[in-house]
């Protein structure tokens, strides 16, 4: 029977083919671990590439918000001082200051009054009828 593995690099019979077969594998791996660190490479820059404008972004949104929250706040605060004058006025006047006060908004704004009441009305017929 023939020797069917060729001789190797050195010479020795039978090692031939296994040191050639060895020899690409480790080739391939080579080439592997080189596509796979290409591969991490062009990934870390893709990703250090975006970083940029992803920062950018989340900028133009932090300003975005920050302004709307300057809004709502002014707002929050208007409303608080509103809030405020009227629990000095409940303080410091007595009911029948209070009815002049609110006879004297009706003869200004009727239209406005009339509207007022009549939702008024509603209101209490709705939360009466809801509770019978």
């Amino acid at each position: 029977m023939d020797n069917q593995l060729g001789p190797d690099v050195n010479g020795v019979p039978g090692r031939g083919t296994v040191a050639t077969i060895t020899d690409e594998i480790e080739q391939n791996a080579a080439r592997a671990k080189d596509a796979v660190a290409d591969f991490g490479r062009k990934t870390v820059e893709g990703i250090d590439a975006q970083r940029g404008p992803a920062a950018t972004t989340l900028g133009h949104s932090a300003t975005a918000l920050h302004r709307q929250a300057d809004t709502l706040a002014s707002g929050a605060h208007a409303t608080a001082d509103k809030l405020q004058a009227t629990a000095d006025y409940v303080r410091t006047q007595d009911v029948r200051a209070m009815v002049k006060d609110v006879g004297g908004l009706v003869r200004r704004y009727p239209g406005s009054a009339l509207a007022l009441a009549a939702a008024a009305g509603f209101i209490a017929a709705r939360v009466a009828r809801s509770r019978a």
